[in-house]
């Protein structure tokens, strides 16, 4: 896999995601041009990540039955079709549904993954998911911070309108620049979804490493779209373009996946998915205890997406490893739980808050965690001898 390929992937990658995570710095300037509460506001964020999901399940296995080039720049050319929704909406109502088609289109970004997956030569595979994941939590991360940014001196709606052109753009170069690649499999579309079901049967990997990757994303999208209700509060005061900032700091952290993917390439996924998800819990203890005073805010958003991209990057490289012909199926079934987890924690989060503040948010992500180290705890023994830990 040649380098410079490597970089564009990662560079779309980065750029597609993105386009999800815009509206949570905005979520309190969104709520008041419509006149919404916090919970309301957030549920426009956690619809996004409703529609990512319900479209990996039904049209990210495509990858593994259709010509994947020209089906991932389709759906980003209907991806800035859906932000330009977002920016012109009128009403609540008109928002939900241009936020739906934005999260359903997004999910392009789980065909690009695997596809760089089956690019890789098997010995540097968990070095290029690292890296394009790296990328991903970039665009999550940033995305914060340029919206914040944007938002707060331009307005919440030209974000939207200039990621809608960025995307039209990339829509272009991806129809160009990405290789051809021929379906590995030729099967009808009923059979196709049929054939997910027996894949999750049969493999308790899968199985496995969704609902650490749910649980980890769960309590990942409580924080994000809890923090700019923090940061509004005492002792802070602060507003949109603060609470994007602090993807700076997250993003410090989303720069070590591609070390992460060659520590998972060394020791294995098993042991990684571990170390990830007691880092991530660690961090939520630091977050309730100190999250009103800016030093603990971020060591602890440090420490969280540093244990949260660990665990993603161990986990898809874990699935990976099992049945080649079936990656695009592979990464449906994965993301499809990973992205519920992150929907029901977007809207859990702003409940959270809501009703119990920065402890409540804390809770729910901490009692996800918990959830995710007692399945581990359970399996790592018969786990370890069941399959193999390299992936």
């Amino acid at each position: 896999m040649k380098r410079s390929l490597l970089w564009f992937m990662a560079t779309a990658v980065g750029m597609i995601v993105a386009n999800i995570y815009y509206i949570q710095p905005l979520l309190a300037d969104m709520g008041r041009t419509f006149h919404l509460s916090p919970s309301r506001a957030g549920s426009v964020a956690t619809l996004m990540q409703l529609g990512t999901t319900s479209c990996m399940l039904l049209l990210v296995p495509l990858g593994d039955i259709r010509e994947r080039r020209s089906l991932i720049a389709s759906m980003v050319l209907v991806l800035a079709v859906g932000l330009a929704g977002v920016a012109l909406s009128p009403n609540y109502a008109c928002l939900a549904l241009a936020g739906i088609l934005v999260g359903a289109s997004g999910s392009v970004v789980h065909l690009i993954l695997p596809f760089a997956a089956t690019l890789a030569p098997p010995a540097q595979r968990g070095h290029v998911v690292g890296t394009v994941i790296g990328a991903l939590l970039m665009g999550i991360l940033l995305a914060r911070t340029a919206s914040g940014f944007v938002g707060a001196h331009l307005g919440w709606r030209s974000v939207f309108l200039m990621a809608s052109g960025l995307m039209l753009v990339l829509s272009g170069l991806l129809a160009v620049l990405l290789p051809r690649s021929p379906p590995e499999h030729h099967m009808p579309y009923a059979d196709l979804l049929h054939s997910m079901v027996a894949m999750v049967r049969d493999h308790p990997t899968v199985r496995e490493s969704s609902f650490y990757g749910a649980m980890l994303f769960c309590a990942f999208s409580a924080f994000w779209t809890s923090l700019v209700f923090l940061l509004e509060t005492p002792p802070y005061h602060y507003g949109s373009t603060a609470a994007g900032l602090f993807g700076l700091v997250g993003a410090a952290g989303a720069a070590f996946a591609p070390i992460i993917g060659r520590m998972t390439d060394r020791v294995g996924s098993r042991k990684a998915v571990g170390f990830a998800l007691a880092l991530a819990f660690a961090s939520f203890v630091l977050l309730g205890a100190a999250g009103h005073r800016m030093a603990g805010l971020i060591l602890g958003v440090l420490l969280m997406d540093l244990g949260v991209q660990a665990g993603h990057v161990a986990n898809q490289a874990w699935i990976y490893s099992l049945a080649p012909g079936m990656r695009s199926r592979l990464n449906s079934v994965y993301m499809t739980c990973y992205f519920t987890g992150g929907a029901f924690g977007t809207f859990l989060g702003a409940l959270g808050w809501q009703l119990y503040g920065w402890w409540g948010v804390c809770g729910l992500a901490l009692a996800a965690i918990s959830c995710g180290l007692a399945v581990y705890a359970r399996n790592y023994p018969r786990g370890a001898a069941r399959e193999p830990a390299r992936a």
